[in-house]
């Protein structure tokens, strides 16, 4: 397609109404929306999800702890995907001092268990391992293509809403200058 049948609302031209040039302002902003504003979300979700990922490593430590009672398979092991249920342990803080709180252990395992578990730099149980590199890597590339997706599909849902609203206008303007050309066809052609 040549530029000119591209930019042909942009032209002056007879032919051209009111309703085709509002189409392409909506067009284009539509279009500068999804890639600005679009990209920008991405790349700041990007790197927000990123250092996210990296305090994670940075402040997440195993520790070894011992598991104070049995975990026992049951309901919550069969729901959970890695078969993981609540347990009671105890570990060392990075302070020495003693600590007991509940994390998810390996269904199964007996009291008294050596179990590895992961701490912030206050102690305090996190719930999981710390998202990996190459991992941290992905995740935060998917959320930041799915923050440009929430904003390019609103942009692109409010812009297809507008051009309908103008096409109705259109075909009501045609339909009404028909009426007005059409009966001087037909003596014509009687």
């Amino acid at each position: 397609m040549s530029n000119d049948k591209r930019l042909w609302r942009w032209r002056s031209s007879p032919l051209r109404r009111r309703e085709d040039v509002i189409e392409a302002w909506i067009v284009l902003t539509v279009w500068l929306v999804v890639v600005i504003i679009g990209g920008v979300a991405a790349f700041v979700t990007d790197r927000s999800a990123g250092h996210e990922f990296a305090e994670q490593r940075a402040h997440r430590h195993a520790v070894s702890a011992v598991l104070l009672t049995d975990a026992r398979r049951g309901v919550t092991s069969d729901w959970s995907t890695d078969g993981r249920v609540q347990g009671t342990v105890r570990w060392k803080a990075p302070d020495g001092s003693a600590r007991t709180g509940q994390t998810m252990v390996d269904g199964g395992s007996k009291a008294g268990a050596q179990v590895t578990v992961w701490q912030d730099d206050r102690g305090r149980l996190s719930p999981s391992q710390p998202t990996g590199r190459g991992e941290g890597h992905v995740e935060a590339a998917l959320f930041g293509a799915a923050a440009a997706l929430a904003v390019a599909a609103p942009a692109l849902g409010v812009g297809a809403l507008a051009r309908a609203r103008l096409d109705r206008r259109r075909l009501a303007r045609w339909d009404r200058e028909w009426d007005l050309v059409g009966p001087q066809w037909d003596r014509r052609t009687g």
